[in-house]
């Protein structure tokens, strides 16, 4: 009941200063992209910091920190893991639902930053629209991060990757660097609750341009899936694996 109050509190406080960054950085954020990714990193840290004393969540991120023009593809978990790798990340855009850019606030910041909206549940016309978005994009450049599995997956949940990271990889023609978390552990998908421990990102070895879409697929999946349970057992998780369509 203690940690569910401190959780509680916390979430409060956490929406609170969403919304007093948001007002104070709007003029700046509306004329340049740089003062919406400043608010957005501002709050990510404050989080990250507020979490570790809060609510006793601790976060680490492991491996290099990707700097160059690459595609992220990440184990998503957690909204926490989104929070992580912008915190971390010099210039990260992310792949995401279109609906969200009509979320009071995220969504305005999440266009000022020159994140790609795609349509969910129309998946060939989706992944068109974000190719052709990507492209349009180039001109920024960045990390542009994608979530293979195309939404949060719970910890011990099996659900198949999807084609769009294959896809973006092949087009862009840029390294790919893997991204696994066990986020989830702590931050669940739903809930109030928040639990006290150590939250990882870890960066895997880039996945260098040129892999054939099926061999990237694999190696993707395989690389990122281990580490994901590595993190897990190291936070003391054994899962019960659930197969989710």
């Amino acid at each position: 009941m203690i940690q569910y109050i401190r959780s509680l509190i916390f979430v409060v406080q956490n929406a609170l200063a969403m919304l007093v960054l948001g007002i104070v950085f709007l003029p700046w954020a509306l004329v340049s992209p740089k003062g919406a990714r400043l608010a957005c990193r501002s709050f990510t840290l404050w989080v990250r910091w507020t979490a570790s004393w809060m609510v006793g969540l601790k976060t680490e991120v492991r491996g290099p920190i990707p700097t160059g023009e690459v595609l992220i593809a990440a184990k998503h978990q957690s909204f926490l893991d989104i929070l992580m790798i912008f915190s971390e990340v010099p210039a990260a855009k992310f792949i995401m639902k279109r609906e969200l850019l009509f979320t009071p606030i995220i969504g305005l910041y999440a266009y000022r930053i020159g994140c790609v909206p795609v349509h969910r549940g129309k998946r060939g016309q989706a992944i068109t629209k974000m190719l052709a978005d990507v492209e349009k994009g180039r001109a920024e450049p960045g990390q542009l991060v994608i979530y293979p599995q195309g939404t949060r997956v719970a910890p011990g949940v099996v659900k198949p990757y999807k084609v769009g990271a294959a896809l973006l990889y092949e087009q862009a023609g840029q390294p790919c660097v893997p991204a696994a978390t066990n986020c989830g552990l702590f931050w669940p998908r739903t809930g109030i609750l928040r639990k006290p421990g150590l939250a990882v990102v870890e960066f895997l070895p880039e996945i260098a341009p040129g892999l054939g879409r099926e061999p990237f697929m694999r190696r993707l999946e395989t690389e990122v899936e281990a580490a994901s349970d590595a993190l897990m057992a190291e936070a003391g998780f054994t899962p019960e694996v659930l197969t989710k369509s």
